[in-house]
């Protein structure tokens, strides 16, 4: 189990990596991820596992966010550059268009400031 019942309790993201790895494996898009509960008005975080060669195409992002890699090797690519990203490393997300490359079997963190 990733956390209680009650969604409030702390969260494993070792076992939430793993079960979405798993989902990933079966999906088409190669790809699977998951929006924690969070008490916190203007804080959206979401777990995203992509299988090595999956990529999330080209999207503008919500608002300021960072990505932390959790397992794995991803990219983001933004115009012209992209900034490879280890397991253990976190990054500012790009305020511009934007897409994520996985290099390898790969779980991130996507953590979104939003307005309220």
């Amino acid at each position: 189990m990733t956390a209680p019942d009650d969604e409030s309790g702390p969260v494993d993201l070792t076992a939430l990596a793993t079960e979405l790895l798993e989902k990933a494996a079966t999906a088409r898009a190669r790809r699977a991820s998951r929006t924690l509960a969070h008490p916190l008005d203007g804080l959206r975080q979401t777990v995203m596992a992509l299988l090595a060669g999956a990529d999330l195409g080209e999207h503008e992002g919500p608002g300021p966010a960072s990505l932390q890699v959790l397992r794995g090797q991803v990219r983001i690519v933004a115009g012209d550059g992209s900034v490879p990203l280890r397991a253990g490393e976190i990054a500012l997300v790009p305020m511009q268009r934007h897409s994520l490359h996985a290099d390898e079997d790969s779980v991130v963190l996507l953590s979104v400031a939003i307005e309220v």
